[in-house]
């Protein structure tokens, strides 16, 4: 295990963990005029603030008054996720604590993918503490309770999941057509509402849930899979019986930039890998060249377009074999592009990817940060 950094803190280990609970409990009762058993009151943390968070780390400081302030040895940090209507409804509010460190100077970071989540809220709070001769603890009282979210993946938390698909993504197979898939009474109200115009909607939360397109990116989900054995996209689908295809270099040309949006599984043997299209210069290419790791259109492992050396120089496209792609396209896709048209298959529900929950445990498609 690496080492923390100076200034920075770890989760302690089970059994420290426990001890640290005991210490608490033993030492952090009060006197009746109102100090710590046996000793002068330690300072309470004050103006606690929580800055350069990211999805796993965060850093934290706080005002001490002068009292007391050369006793402090250490600083013990209750660290939870907000609680909800889920939660655990007989939690011990006294009961900390989670992590202990020593006095170092401020600002301290706090990091750990074993404790830490991505775009997940948080409670924090303080004690000072002051070891004493025998080992035990003086505490002082708790700090108020701060609130806060964890960041979204990062780039470099990105490309380490774009590198883990690289690994499976498997050769790659010839395609024409992006297709998309809903009922019937999408399709009508495409045509009758909106113009014709297929519109982009907010992604939903399904994937890596530090993934920073979901519930952000605006876009139309698109698939390009085809059946191996006849080079053509698959009947069955669980989005709807009616589809709409589109020739490939309408939504995916040289005008066009590709990035690497997610990489996940369902608890199977499938994995998805989620890819962005947007036009140069649109609004969805403005998001995604600050959050996602862009794609060489020609030279990747997913979904390429290259000119052919035969033919002319016309476009020929490529997907991976072993992945499952789903593909946003970022700006309105009008019907009379393509042709919507019923499919013979089936509608095959369980294979629906809305708002589904990434396996946290598969070595496959998980990075070493938190879920």
């Amino acid at each position: 295990m690496e080492a923390p950094a100076p200034g920075s803190i770890s989760p302690l280990s089970p059994d420290l963990s426990l001890d640290a609970l005991q210490l608490c409990q033993r030492d952090g009762s009060k006197s009746q005029d109102g100090s710590v058993s046996g000793t002068e009151e330690l300072p309470v943390p004050q103006n606690i603030k929580i800055s350069n968070i990211t999805c796993d780390s965060f850093k934290i400081c706080w005002d001490t008054e002068p009292r007391n302030k050369e006793r402090i040895t250490h600083y013990f940090i209750d660290l939870n996720k907000k609680e909800n209507k889920n939660s655990n409804k007989f939690k011990h509010k006294d009961v900390p604590t989670k992590l202990v460190a020593k006095a170092v100077p401020l600002p301290m970071t706090v990091r750990g993918h074993w404790f830490l989540s991505p775009r997940t809220e948080y409670t924090v709070a303080v004690q000072t503490a002051s070891k004493q001769a025998d080992g035990d603890y003086a505490i002082s009282e708790w700090s108020e309770i701060i609130e806060f979210c964890t960041a979204d993946y990062s780039m470099v938390h990105l490309n380490q999941l774009l590198e883990k698909a690289e690994v499976i993504a498997g050769r790659m197979l010839p395609f024409a057509l992006f297709y998309r898939n809903h009922n019937k009474e999408y399709f009508d109200h495409v045509r009758e509402v909106q113009q014709n115009r297929m519109l982009p909607s907010v992604k939903d939360n399904s994937g890596s849930h530090g993934s920073p397109i979901s519930g952000k990116l605006e876009g139309i989900f698109f698939s390009c899979n085809t059946e191996f054995n006849t080079g053509k996209p698959p009947q069955d689908s669980p989005y709807g019986r009616y589809r709409h295809e589109v020739a490939a270099d309408v939504l995916f040309n040289p005008n066009t930039n590709l990035y690497f949006g997610d990489f996940y599984c369902m608890y199977t043997a499938y994995h998805y890998v989620i890819l962005v299209l947007a036009p140069k210069g649109s609004r969805g290419d403005d998001f995604c060249k600050e959050r996602l790791p862009a794609l060489d259109l020609a030279n990747n492992r997913f979904l390429t377009c290259k000119r052919a050396e035969e033919g002319g120089g016309r476009l020929a496209f490529h997907h991976a074999q072993d992945v499952i792609l789903e593909v946003i396209y970022t700006d309105p896709v009008d019907l009379a592009s393509g042709t919507v048209a019923e499919i013979s298959g089936h509608q095959l529900m369980s294979l629906s990817t809305v708002n589904a929950k990434k396996d946290p445990s598969c070595k496959t498609c998980n990075i070493s940060v938190g879920r």
